[in-house]
C-alpha cells in the first residue's frame, strides 16, 4: 500500500511539475520569435495526435464509475482547456512567469465560488480562511505591497481570464463523461481545445499568411509533451494511486517548479515576500482538501 502511494505521488508530481514548466518553454519560444497563437496551435495539434497514438496503444481498464460517455460533452469542455491556454499564454507576454502562475492559481478560490454556486451552499470556514490566505499570499508573491510596480493591466486581465477558464477546466474534467477511460478523455477534451484555438487561430493566419512553420520543428513538440501528452499520463495514472485531498495537495508542486524554472532559465527575479506568498498560496491549498486528506 504505501509503495503504491508513493508511486501514486511520484506520478502526480512529475505530471504537475510538467506543466510547472510548460510556461518558462513558452517564453522562450517567444523570444525565438514565434507568437501566441502559433504556440499555441501547434501545442494543441502535436498534443492530439500524441494522445491519439497513445489512447491506442493503452486502452486502460474499462472504468465502472457512473456516469456519461458523450464525446460530444467531452469537446465542449475542452474549449475551456484551449480558451486557458490562450489567456495565459497572452498573460505571460506582458507579465512575468512567476507572476502569471500566480494569476491561474487564483483558480483555487474561484472554484470555491463556482462550487458554492453550482451547489447552492456556503463555503465552510475552513474554506473561507483559505481563500484569504490565498488572497495575502497573492498580494506578497505580485510583491505589490512592499514594492511599487508598474503592471500591464492586460497580462494582469488575460491572466485572471484565465484562471476563470481554468477552473471550468477543472470542473469539466471532473465531471464530464467519468464513463470513459482517462486517456480516452483527455484526448477529446484536447480536441475540443483545439477546435477552440483553431476558430480563434487559423482567421489570423489566413488573413495575414504569416504563421510560422519552424514551431512544429522545435518548440512545438516540447510544448506538447509536458503541456498535454506526459501530464494526462502521469495524474491518470497517479491519481488512482492516493486519496483525492493528498493528490490535489502533490499538484500545487506546479507554482514552486514554475517560480524556480523562470529563476533559472529566464533570470527572473523572485525576492523572499514573493517566495513567503508562495508558501502562503501553497499552505491554503493544503488547509482546504485537509478533511479529504484525513477519510
Amino acid at each position: 500500500m504505501n509503495n503504491n502511494v508513493l508511486k501514486g505521488g511520484l506520478l502526480v508530481a512529475l505530471g504537475a511539475s510538467s506543466y510547472g514548466v510548460l510556461t518558462t518553454f513558452v517564453k522562450m519560444a517567444y523570444e525565438k520569435g514565434f507568437t501566441t497563437y502559433e504556440v499555441t496551435f501547434a501545442q494543441l495539434l502535436l498534443g492530439v495526435l500524441g494522445l491519439t497514438v497513445l489512447s491506442s496503444i493503452y486502452k486502460g481498464k474499462k472504468q465502472k464509475k457512473k456516469g456519461g460517455t458523450s464525446k460530444f460533452k467531452l469537446l465542449l469542455a475542452g474549449t475551456s482547456l484551449g480558451l486557458t491556454s490562450i489567456f495565459y499564454y497572452l498573460a505571460v507576454q506582458y507579465i512575468s512567469v512567476s507572476m502569471g502562475i500566480v494569476l491561474l492559481m487564483q483558480s483555487v478560490w474561484i472554484g470555491v465560488i463556482l462550487d458554492s454556486i453550482l451547489t447552492k451552499t456556503k463555503p465552510s470556514p475552513l474554506k473561507i480562511i483559505a481563500v484569504l490566505v490565498i488572497l495575502t499570499g497573492t498580494l506578497l508573491a505580485t510583491n505589490l505591497i512592499f514594492q511599487e510596480i508598474t503592471f500591464d493591466l492586460r497580462g494582469i486581465g488575460y491572466g485572471l481570464l484565465a484562471a476563470c477558464s481554468y477552473t471550468v477546466t477543472i470542473y469539466t474534467s471532473n465531471t464530464v463523461s467519468l464513463g470513459l477511460p482517462a486517456l480516452e478523455r483527455s484526448k477529446y477534451m484536447v480536441i475540443g481545445g483545439l477546435l477552440i484555438v483553431s476558430f480563434i487561430t487559423l482567421p489570423s493566419f489566413i488573413v495575414n499568411k504569416n504563421f510560422n512553420v519552424e514551431v512544429f520543428y522545435f518548440w512545438g513538440p516540447i510544448l506538447a509533451l509536458f503541456g498535454t501528452i506526459l501530464p494526462p499520463l502521469f495524474l491518470t495514472t497517479g491519481m488512482p494511486k492516493l486519496n483525492v485531498g493528498l493528490g490535489v495537495i502533490i499538484t500545487s508542486i506546479e507554482l514552486p517548479v514554475a517560480v524556480l524554472m523562470a529563476k533559472f532559465l529566464l533570470d527572473e527575479s523572485v525576492n523572499a515576500w514573493q517566495w513567503l506568498g508562495i508558501v502562503f498560496i501553497l499552505t491554503a491549498i493544503v488547509l482546504m482538501n485537509l478533511r479529504k486528506l484525513n477519510k
